[in-house]
């Protein structure tokens, strides 16, 4: 298998990922110079890092040991050795053919330019008709219709087939639900693909001796107790009691009271997203034409208008209620001849509308402000609120925080952006769904109090840089102990330390280390292997697979019950699908048959030994 990447982080993983888990043999396409880079930012983030400890350790009176000295290498590729690695400034065509694509099973395109990746996979199809793609590509729109393009062409040369398919996906759709979820207590997490929904979500630990509710499957054990709500979180290599349980039995569950689980809700087909209401998405606030103090001036001014129109109908006599109306709008426009010769009730009426006419001028002169001023700054981004509280900070709007913006919103979630770069490629989507923006570089002093850092539920640090995220989260903390904190790390072993660093800092205070690349790298994995992977659920620093698996291809599956077929940590049946469509509330007893199609709940390892083509490596 061959996987270009550049310098993405994401290709070395998968790279890892294929040989280590799933023992293939693997070549890498990187630039001359592909690591320099990054490992100079692992380095200065490191470094950093090494001076926060030794203050933390100077002020608790221990050492944390298994902190940042915990050693050992990071999530590369030590646990399946290197792979080959081909040196390349563009992939051209005879860079492919030194690479092996033409005897390929299977080829991935990673880099950060959708352009490129496009372009190497329609030179790649030349090379090997029957190769297999993986493209990594941000839009969505033009990835699928490339994946049907490239589908098309191999059915018309007659060479389509299951092992020549095209699989177009992208890291930030994989990462932003985790990452969304990480920020708010007891958000549901979402895996949806082709019309599939599976929910899952996080049951606080119960009380002491109380085992958590079971749903409809108990997908894992957290770390979080009873006595330890914020959990113990480390790498999701690290073993022992500590860390989480994957798809434990009954009897695991119910030897486990008192402790956090991620519990499966639902799994159904949704419909359709319903089409955007009329001038949705233009940049027009409907809601926000009218302060606030000008809608309950115009509120005064119709129970005015109202009043002197039931006063008129009571006062005058053998007159309709219509007519009494009339006159009294024509006095409060000024219109109406003087009732001279009226009742004293008349006159003192006619008074009081040509009062209240006189205040509508200034009414009706602030509405034409504030509508011209509201049309006016529909296309400039908003200031955070005065009052606002219990809102999400969001640090970076590029490809990753743009994803998650989009699910924040979703969830109606508040939210408050702080971007360096004005052209950032979020800020247009932060305009358009009138989200507060902060323009400005967050290591300067004032740009996280202007996003309201003090009175936030939570922060995400999601920019590209480890220094920047880490800088944020500590200065974020420095002014608010107990916020909610989630930072995105590129080194496993890095993003252990710096957990377990603010840990012994802020005990109290919920902190998460999350990586995009490890987060995608598992789904990418298994398109390579052929199969439909729906989507990666993170549990703490390790990753549930959910993917769509036919019984005949599976002799492991095939002729066993639902029930039978269940391997505790390894994986599980959650759904069956059918003509009628999905079924997930499954018999135990159903024996599995060859024309079934399932959806799978399988750990890393678990898929691999399910789609491996060969013996896989004895683990360490």
């Amino acid at each position: 298998m061959v996987v270009c990447g550049g310098d993405s982080a994401l290709a070395h993983r998968l790279a890892a990922e294929l040989r280590g888990v799933y023992g293939e043999q693997v070549t890498l396409v990187v630039p001359p110079a592909g690591r320099g880079e990054r490992a100079q930012a692992t380095g200065r983030a490191t470094a950093l890092l090494g001076r926060i400890t030794a203050a933390v350790s100077r002020t608790t009176g221990n050492g944390n040991g298994s902190a940042p000295g915990a050693g050992g290498q990071g999530n590369g590729d030590g646990e399946g050795g290197v792979p080959r690695t081909v040196e390349a400034v563009e992939l051209t065509d005879d860079v492919l053919v030194d690479a092996g694509v033409p005897g390929a099973a299977a080829l991935a395109l990673m880099h950060d330019d959708d352009e490129t990746n496009i372009r190497t996979a329609l030179a790649a199809r030349r090379l090997n008709p029957c190769l297999r793609l993986v493209i990594r590509l941000y839009n969505r729109k033009l990835g699928q219709h490339l994946e049907d393009l490239l589908d098309q062409a191999a059915a018309v040369a007659g060479l389509a087939s299951a092992a020549s398919g095209v699989t177009v996906l992208s890291d930030a759709d994989t990462a932003a639900p985790a990452l969304a979820a990480t920020a708010v207590a007891g958000t549901s997490k979402v895996v949806y693909a082709d019309g599939l929904l599976l929910r899952a979500v996080e049951r606080t630990p119960p009380a002491t001796g109380a085992v958590a509710p079971r749903g409809l499957a108990t997908l894992a054990l957290l770390s979080s107790t009873a006595n330890d709500p914020a959990g113990s979180e480390g790498s999701d290599r690290a073993g022992g009691e500590a860390g989480p349980v994957l798809l434990p039995d009954d009897d695991a569950v119910a030897a486990a009271p008192g402790r956090g689980a991620l519990v499966l809700e639902a799994v159904s087909y949704s419909g359709s997203t319903p089409p955007p209401g009329f001038l949705a998405g233009r940049g027009v606030p409907l809601r926000q034409l009218f302060s606030r103090r000008l809608r309950w001036s115009l509120a005064g001014f119709a129970a005015a208008v109202l009043g002197m129109a039931i006063a008129s109908i009571v006062t005058t006599a053998n007159t309709s209620p219509l007519h009494a109306t009339y006159l009294t709008l024509l006095d409060l426009f000024s219109i109406n001849d003087p009732a001279t010769e009226g009742p004293a009730s008349r006159q003192i009426l006619q008074l009081l509308a040509g009062l209240v006419g006189l205040l509508l001028l200034p009414i009706l002169f602030a509405a034409v402000l504030e509508t011209l001023g509201t049309f006016r700054t529909a296309s400039s981004l908003r200031r955070p609120p005065r009052g606002l509280s219990g809102h999400v900070v969001l640090l970076g709007l590029g490809k990753i925080g743009t994803r998650v913006l989009a699910r924040l919103r979703e969830l109606d979630i508040p939210v408050v952006c702080v971007e360096a770069d004005p052209e950032a490629r979020g800020v247009s989507l932060a305009r358009r769904l009138r989200v507060p923006t902060v323009i400005g570089d967050v290591t300067e002093e004032g740009v996280l109090e202007a996003a309201k850092i003090h009175r936030a539920h939570a922060l995400l640090a999601l920019t590209s840089a480890d220094t920047i995220n880490l800088e944020a989260a500590l200065y974020a903390r420095a002014v608010k102990p107990d916020l909610r904190v989630a930072l995105r790390l590129y080194d496993d072993e890095f993003a252990t330390a710096v957990y377990r660093t603010l840990r012994a800092a802020h005990p109290g205070a919920l902190t998460r280390s999350r990586s995009v690349s490890a987060l995608a790298a598992p789904a990418f994995a298994g398109a390579m292997m052929g199969r439909q992977i729906l989507g990666a659920l993170p549990v703490e620093r390790s990753v549930l697979l959910f993917a769509v698996l036919d019984v005949e291809q599976q002799p492991r599956l095939a002729g066993r019950t639902v029930a039978g077929v269940f391997r505790p940590g390894a994986w599980r049946v959650v759904a069956l699908e059918r003509s009628s469509g999905l079924e997930w509330e499954l018999d135990p007893e159903y024996e599995l048959r060859p024309s079934d199609r399932v959806v799978l709940a399988a750990t890393r390892q678990g898929l691999a030994e399910l789609l491996a083509r060969r013996p896989l490596p004895t683990p360490s």
